[in-house]
């Protein structure tokens, strides 16, 4: 862990990924001063056994489901040599990782673990557990998972550092609070131990002969009969409980059909196609939708002061992020409609700052209005959205023109995106 690679490349990954500062205020750019100047004696702690670990610095953010979540930010120091134990750690258990765990992992991703749920569907196996584990990261046992790295990782310095991390407390709105189980979501170190704790049942899934799909937390199981799903969902709830101490959310839980099923974001619809009866083809779910929508009229906002190009990179970086989640679902239709409906957003934007009625009947004219419709649009008592949606701004403020000015259609991304895909 120690190696000067080792620590060279954490530094590196760090400053990469960014992330907002911790306890102590300290940015990811002013990591590299302080290493030069206290690196040597941060290491000799460790090896003494005199490292303190700082608080780590609780911030909430809001959950599509209108819920919070709370995430622990370590310092980057922290950060830093947590990097640089979970590359060493990585090398020790990443192959001994089941195939179907897709979350956090080198060569594997979200799209890949709903293109599996989707194969079992299709295969018939459309009986579905589907368990939502409660609070899994606050309720990790800290002393079943050291168990677990013990049993391929020996050495007792890092086995002190990572019991360090994991029971660091927690500044919560200037209250520091004591941690004796869970792991804050937010350092470098979590998404690799909460795989290798439930590595466990994907072995345990295996041993049973179970199909299933696990990415992090979210995992589901896959049956052909109402009996085999009520039977599987008994022994996991059996298991995880015992076994591993993780209780389930039994009102988030459930046996479904496809047509109820969702996974990471993705619902499934019946395909219509001939010869395809029984399949199903893979749709975005209604709060996906509500959240895209959200957010696009967050940036379309008329009211927010942004000039016509900056809203243009901010609904940009909305749409690609989302696009790119949603790349595998049949969403074309729907795509083109919000596009419309969007591109209305952004004339009344348009109408909206041109304010003054003598400037609306000059940028009318401007836009190839003649004279005596312009004044008479310029002084309608139209609402501003009526008008947006009329041919007079539909005609003038073309998507060619829009385009001239860096707009991006979704539909067109995501038709970029399906070439990729196959």
């Amino acid at each position: 862990m120690l190696q000067p690679k080792n620590l060279y490349k954490a530094h590196r990954k760090v400053v990469l990924n960014k992330g907002a500062a911790g306890v102590d205020g300290m940015t990811v750019n002013e990591l590299k001063e302080y290493l030069d100047a206290h690196q040597t004696d941060i290491l000799m702690s460790i090896l003494q056994g005199k490292y303190v670990p700082n608080a780590i610095k609780g911030v909430t953010i809001p959950k599509g489901n209108g819920k919070n979540r709370m995430l622990g930010i370590p310092t980057v120091t922290d950060r830093w040599l947590q990097q640089a134990v979970s590359q060493q750690l990585a090398k020790r258990f990443e192959l001994q990782f089941e195939p179907y765990s897709y979350g956090f992992r080198p060569k594997k991703n979200l799209q890949q673990a709903v293109l599996q749920a989707r194969k079992y569907i299709n295969h018939g196996y459309q009986d579905i557990v589907d368990i939502d584990l409660k609070a899994f990261f606050d309720e990790v046992s800290h002393h079943k998972l050291l168990q677990l790295i013990y049993h391929k990782v020996k050495c007792p310095t890092t086995l002190w550092l990572i019991r360090k991390w994991l029971r660091a407390p927690i500044l919560i709105k200037g209250k520091l609070y004591k941690r004796r189980k869970g792991m804050p979501q937010g350092s470098p170190l979590s998404p690799l131990l909460s795989n290798i704790m439930l590595d466990v049942l994907d072995k345990y899934l295996k041993k049973r002969g179970l199909k299933y799909v696990r990415y992090a937390d979210d995992f589901s199981i896959y049956t052909k009969s109402k009996t085999e799903a009520r039977k599987a969902g008994n022994i996991v709830y059996m298991f995880l409980k015992y076994k591993l101490a993780l209780p389930i959310n039994r009102e988030k839980s459930s046996i479904c059909r496809p047509h109820n099923f969702k996974i990471l974001g993705y619902a499934f619809v019946p395909t219509y196609k001939k010869g395809e009866k029984g399949k199903y083809q893979m749709v975005v779910n209604k709060s996906g939708w509500e959240t895209l929508k959200r957010k696009l009229k967050a940036c379309s906002k008329k009211t927010k002061p942004y000039s016509l190009a900056e809203r243009l990179v901010k609904i940009k970086q909305v749409f690609t992020g989302w696009l790119q989640h949603y790349r595998l679902a049949s969403i074309q239709a729907k795509v083109k409609e919000l596009d419309e409906w969007l591109r209305n957003r952004l004339r009344y934007c348009i109408w909206h700052d041109w304010k003054k009625l003598e400037r609306k009947r000059k940028n009318l004219i401007r836009l190839g209005v003649k004279q005596g419709q312009a004044y008479a649009w310029s002084r309608t008592r139209m609402g501003g959205w009526a008008v947006a949606q009329s041919p007079i701004l539909r005609t003038t403020i073309t998507i060619s023109r829009l385009r001239k000015k860096g707009y991006q259609s979704m539909l067109d991304y995501y038709l970029k995106l399906q070439p990729e895909i196959q």
